[in-house]
């Protein structure tokens, strides 16, 4: 099918839905899934940004295999319009440098880091888009962003 929404259309999308579910592959070759807040760092460009600790299972897990997937819903519109549907694969860094941390902090984000970002053990992951697809219950489509 022709995709027929771009980046700057679903980037409007994205933007609206705070958690999204981030796949990892665990040592055992299992896929692992929880749920991750953009923290509000909304400026989508095809890389998404997460706060979390360091001694987590899916940083043991991005160190083994860097290759995740992202899956964001909307709720339906008011009308009773499906909302779109997001899939994105890409590829996780975790950083530690706090000068990227201080770049995508944002309010609400000490709730869980009560340091700000000095809190022990705090890493960022960048997640970098490789393919988007998207479903929104009347087409569908797929965004390519390796060697575009």
């Amino acid at each position: 099918m022709t995709t027929t929404r771009n980046m700057e259309n679903l980037s409007k999308h994205i933007r609206k839905i705070d958690f999204c579910m981030m796949c990892t592959r665990r040592e055992d070759g299992r896929i692992a899934t929880r749920p991750m807040s953009n923290n509000g760092d909304i400026d989508y460009d095809g890389d998404s940004w997460f706060f979390t600790y360091d001694d987590t299972s899916k940083i043991s897990e991005i160190n083994r295999d860097c290759s995740v997937t992202l899956t964001f819903s909307e709720p339906p519109s008011l009308l009773g319009k499906p909302g779109i549907f997001i899939s994105i694969d890409g590829v996780a860094e975790i950083i530690r440098d706090r000068s990227y941390f201080a770049e995508h902090w944002t309010n609400g984000l000490d709730h869980w880091f009560p340091d700000g970002i000095e809190t022990p053990g705090l890493a960022l992951l960048k997640v970098s888009a490789e393919v988007i697809q998207y479903w929104d219950g009347e087409e569908n489509g797929k965004i390519n962003l390796v060697g575009s």
